[in-house]
């Protein structure tokens, strides 16, 4: 049925009618064809990555006060693996480290799904 010939023979004053509609049939399509190369697809789909060091709660007024100098504390212990995020949903663990001017992460651990 098209879309115009089930809007056709509506007219302003008439009651709306429902109908059943007919979907043609599924074709089953086994595992081992379906995975194949459709990763593919999603190769090229950019992601946020994060690194997070910690978190802290802070009311306005102390927000308000921060300066040049201010230090944070954060949740989190010196030392502690920091958390690797995709999308904001933890993926993994790791280190901080210096590559040449940068800071970079080391992956210490995969987290379980």
């Amino acid at each position: 049925m098209k879309i115009d010939d089930f809007f056709a023979d509506k007219g302003s004053d008439s009651e709306p009618s429902v109908r059943s509609l007919q979907f043609g049939a599924l074709e089953a399509v086994s595992p081992s064809s379906a995975g194949s190369g459709s990763i593919d697809i999603l190769k090229d789909v950019p992601m946020v990555v994060t690194a997070e060091l910690g978190r802290t709660n802070m009311l306005v007024k102390d927000i308000l006060k921060l300066g040049m100098g201010s230090v944070i504390e954060l949740e989190k212990m010196t030392g502690e693996p920091v958390d690797i995020l995709v999308n904001g949903k933890l993926i993994a663990k790791g280190e901080v480290v210096a590559i040449d001017e940068n800071f970079g992460i080391k992956v210490t651990e995969i987290c379980n799904r």
